[in-house]
């Protein structure tokens, strides 16, 4: 599938911005599962972009700009082929070993009510493989937690997503990864894209997933809020133990108080060129 990306984040200050610094994960990298055709990252104010790599592999541009600032827009726009590889992640350059991704954050920490999630889990897997439990796992949490919109809430975490009953997608994805880790399993965040689909309830635009790591297999992604492994819909950006390191956007500034935030994405199939066109 070629999936067309339209990806716009444009902020206004009520107090002009002296100064700005942002961290962007929002370029996707080549691997088996997908081919980056076309990527282009604008800024709509003059300033400086370097690109580089994060300790997870992830593409980063640093963007920093001098004021005054009193509007701000950043443009995404880019074309990905996908393959549909049942969820296996293959080809994917990889810096730090599976058994870092065992390590608990704030945003990921257990709770009794997270073990307990984890044991019915088991209970449904029936002493299968370990692969049966990480499904019996995906489809747990898909049942138990309603996913909202992202646009409706923010983060809190696996273990008040959990009591709430629902959460955003990088919050189920933060149950899931928690729960893995339980069952010994490396588990990381994944932050991406989900083209549009009549199939998936969450779809259209940015998305989070989650992916564990078992010897037999590699890495293989769990899309909780969607109930399946990520398929050829799927565009992977970034990674890491949680949301805080793959995050699309993190930065600083001076002055810029009374900032409003504006953020449209789309996500579409694109269309096949007719002979002559």
């Amino acid at each position: 599938m070629r999936i067309r990306i339209s990806h716009s984040i444009a902020y206004a200050y009520a107090e002009p911005v002296r100064q700005l610094r942002q961290v962007l994960r929002l370029t996707p990298r080549d691997h088996d599962g997908q081919h980056v055709m076309s990527w282009r990252i604008e800024p709509n104010i003059d300033g400086r972009l370097r690109s580089s790599q994060d300790p997870f592999g992830n593409l980063v541009h640093d963007f920093s700009a001098d004021g005054p600032i009193e509007n701000y827009a950043i443009e995404i726009k880019g074309m990905v082929e996908t393959v549909d590889l049942a969820g296996v992640i293959r080809g994917v350059t990889e810096k730090v070993p599976p058994a870092v991704f065992m390590r608990d954050t704030r945003l990921t920490e257990p709770s009794a009510a997270l073990r307990d999630l984890t044991a019915e889990a088991e209970v449904r897997a029936r002493g299968g493989s370990d692969l049966s439990r990480l499904h019996a796992l995906l489809e747990t949490v898909h049942e138990t937690i309603a996913c909202v919109p992202t646009g409706e809430r923010v983060g809190i975490g696996a273990s008040a997503c959990l009591e709430a009953g629902e959460g955003i997608p990088q919050d189920v994805a933060h149950v899931f990864m928690t729960c893995a880790r339980s069952l010994g399993a490396p588990a990381r965040y994944v932050s991406g894209y989900v083209a549009e689909s009549e199939t998936l309830p969450h779809a259209g635009g940015a998305h989070a997933w989650a992916e564990a790591y078992l010897p037999d297999y590699g890495w293989i992604g769990f899309d909780c809020a969607n109930g399946l492994c990520p398929i050829d819909t799927h565009i992977r950006v970034a990674a890491g133990l949680d949301y805080a390191d793959a995050a699309p956007v993190r930065g600083a500034r001076t002055g810029g108080n009374g900032e409003s935030l504006l953020v449209e994405v789309r996500a579409q199939a694109a269309k096949p060129r007719l002979q002559g066109q």
